[in-house]
């Protein structure tokens, strides 16, 4: 990769704390608890002595056991196998929910929700617990229970965090699938996790129009045979077909008990949810998370990272097929802290949507991706200055690596240049970051104060030595609560993925930097790596150089098999809808990256496209786009949300010479 004298463009600090955002915070009163000086110190410390950090998080936290555990982390089997809260007893519903009870969070609001109709709801921590409860007396009455797999196929409504939480509390396994997959998708999660049940909804708005969701599980389940129950909760107003015997709508289901149960016990260890992420090749990847883990990673995320507090609102764009909304769901109960759902498109009816959604809400913590804003900022300031947004406190991201303008025009035009932006990565398999900003340490643009607190994260070369200086691999060196208790039914897999490069080190497979002052940048996907006559990149770089030019407002580059250089590069741009897709622009991109990169990097060919192919989350899939413009298998894309863009590209790459 390039040396980071070539990653410059992380520029100058532009944001140092103030005793507005440090005193109070999170992460000051947990340091003050243990005596702690400076954040440095308190993630060497973490990182130190993990047991002692994650043990005094708990603490901290107040989480409760029914039965207290013996010990906190037990390594016996190596860094890939770690048990936590040794013979420990409880069910995190009870610490979401039945802890509040006779507290001043039982009056608070739990959720509050807006359809993109306008509709709006809210639920008090006190009445979440009601209905958590009947939907799991529901659920019990169906004869489900312990072990049980239950899928969530549904739009982002209250009733999906109802029946999330309702799963866990009987003991049951979440199975969040994205609600935009299609049936061949949901049917391959379905059979591969044994699920007995699945809840869903007629249907679903998005823009305006109908979308299905019943009619797609029908379809799945014909591919599923297993699942003997479906819970539909009435959204759309669509006339569904319901089976008998099989089939349920959602108030049935609360008449079948008259009374909410208490939680179930579990181990510690126990599984609470597995959740899908899409491979290359092969089946899809079922990470196992368990009641003491996904959910308490998650806390404390965003405790020490977000300093998210009692009286913050957090909403994150996000779908509950997606890590960040069961994240959203447990991060923000266990910390007595209110989240927002929103059930729509971020820019419908106007463009000004999610600014609105910020002051009608009084939200203090806004979750985005960089390819969202990249798309809001071509609309100009006007739609962010009709809004009030004075309510927020902190701006967070993830998704995808970030170049300068777009982060400096969310800092700036709608955070005014005070409010933070908390840049935040990790994944499924880690429950929440590896690395993130927090509210003690200075920020650079699209750059990272450094690792959680309690992640020993590190940059290594080919042979696994720490670098700074330049780029390397992204490394874990000590287990952490949150990480994945492996993949679901594939044990070998998880290790091959994560753990066979360097011993008792889990590879991440992110590139990353570490610049003079100690910030940390991420810059895509290992396996996304351009190789052109010896000069490895990663396409961040390049991306960064096509979307700083005003007529461009996304970019996707790729390396394609080239016989004189090895490799060659193709970049793909997504336009200003008034700028037209010309020869001649695309020379004059081409220039510009021969004038930043060299000219060894010429790009093979500039292809304008209508859209890249990206995830509900807003992720772009570079191998997606790699494999169409060469016309080979594209492997599993249940996960995008535009598959048509797919074959679009591939007709371009038939229609080039390659």
């Amino acid at each position: 990769m390039s040396e980071l004298t070539e990653f410059s463009w992380g520029g100058e600090i532009v944001w140092t704390p103030s005793p507005a955002y440090s005193d109070g915070s999170h992460v000051t009163r947990f340091m003050e608890r243990h005596n702690i000086s400076t954040w440095d110190e308190l993630h060497r410390r973490s990182i130190g002595d993990v047991a002692w950090f994650t043990d005094a998080m708990l603490t901290y936290l107040g989480i409760e056991f029914a039965t207290p555990y013996k010990q906190i982390v037990d390594l016996s089997k190596g860094n890939a196998w770690p048990v936590w809260c040794v013979d420990g007893v409880m069910n995190i519903t009870h610490n979401c929910l039945d802890r509040w009870l006779g507290t001043e969070v039982e009056r608070k609001v739990a959720l509050r929700y807006e359809s993109e109709a306008g509709d709006v709801k809210t639920l008090t921590y006190g009445e979440l617990h009601q209905k958590v409860g009947q939907v799991a007396a529901g659920l019990r009455a169906l004869g489900l229970g312990k072990g049980d797999a239950i899928a969530l196929y549904m739009p982002m409504i209250p009733e999906i965090a109802i029946a999330m939480l309702a799963i866990a509390r009987i003991g049951g396994i979440i199975l969040p699938l994205f609600s935009g997959y299609g049936a061949g998708a949901v049917a391959t999660r379905l059979a591969d996790a044994d699920a007995t049940a699945i809840f869903t909804t007629d249907g679903t708005w998005r823009r305006g129009r109908r979308g299905p969701m019943k009619p797609t599980v029908d379809e799945a389940l014909l591919l599923a045979p297993g699942v003997e129950h479906v819970i539909v909760c009435e959204v759309a107003g669509d006339d569904i077909t319901m089976e008998p015997g099989r089939d349920l709508r959602w108030d049935d289901l609360l008449r079948l008990a008259d009374k909410t149960v208490d939680s179930e016990p579990t181990a510690a260890e126990d599984v609470v949810m597995i959740i899908y992420t899409s491979g290359t090749t092969g089946r899809p990847k079922g990470a196992v998370h368990t009641h003491c883990g996904f959910p308490l990673k998650a806390a404390m995320d965003m405790a020490l990272g977000l300093d998210l507090r009692r009286d913050d609102t957090l909403y994150w764009m996000t779908d509950m097929g997606w890590m960040m909304g069961p994240w959203e769901v447990f991060g923000t109960l266990l910390l007595g802290a209110t989240m927002l759902f929103y059930d729509g498109a971020p820019d419908f009816p106007d463009v000004d949507r999610l600014w609105s959604l910020v002051e009608r809400h009084r939200i203090t913590t806004l979750g985005v991706s960089p390819t969202l804003i990249r798309s809001l900022m071509q609309h100009g300031e006007e739609p962010v200055r009709r809004h009030d947004l004075s309510s927020l406190r902190i701006m967070a991201s993830t998704g995808e690596p970030w170049n300068p303008e777009p982060w400096l025009w969310l800092f700036n035009t709608v955070g005014g240049g005070q409010c933070p932006i908390i840049n935040y990565s990790g994944g499924t398999e880690i429950s929440g970051g590896i690395v993130m900003g927090n509210v003690l340490k200075p920020l650079k643009p699209c750059a990272f104060s450094g690792p959680n607190v309690g992640m020993a994260a590190d940059v290594v070369d080919d042979r696994g030595n720490s670098v700074r200086g330049q780029v390397g691999e992204l490394v874990v060196r000590a287990p952490w609560i949150g990480m994945t208790r492996g993949f679901w039914k594939d044990p070998e897999r998880y290790i091959e993925t994560y753990w066979s490069r360097f011993p008792n080190v889990w590879v991440h497979g992110d590139w990353a930097a570490i610049d003079a002052d100690g910030q940390w940048y991420i810059l895509g996907r290992s396996d996304d790596t351009i190789k052109v006559a010896g000069k490895r990149l990663g396409p961040a770089e390049v991306e960064t150089v096509l979307v700083n030019d005003p007529r461009v407002i996304e970019a996707g580059a790729i390396g394609v098999p080239d016989e004189l250089k090895g490799q060659a590069l193709v970049v793909f741009c997504v336009l200003s809808p008034d700028v037209e897709a010309t020869d001649e622009l695309a020379a004059a991109l081409k220039a510009k990256i021969i004038a930043a990169m060299g000219k060894p990097l010429t790009p093979k060919a500039v292809v304008f496209v209508p859209d890249l192919p990206k995830t509900r989350n807003a992720k772009v899939m570079r191998r997606v786009l790699r494999a169409a413009w060469l016309d080979e298998p594209a492997g599993d894309l249940s996960a995008l949300v535009n598959p048509e863009v797919v074959d679009t590209i591939r007709r371009a790459g038939s229609a080039s010479s390659h």
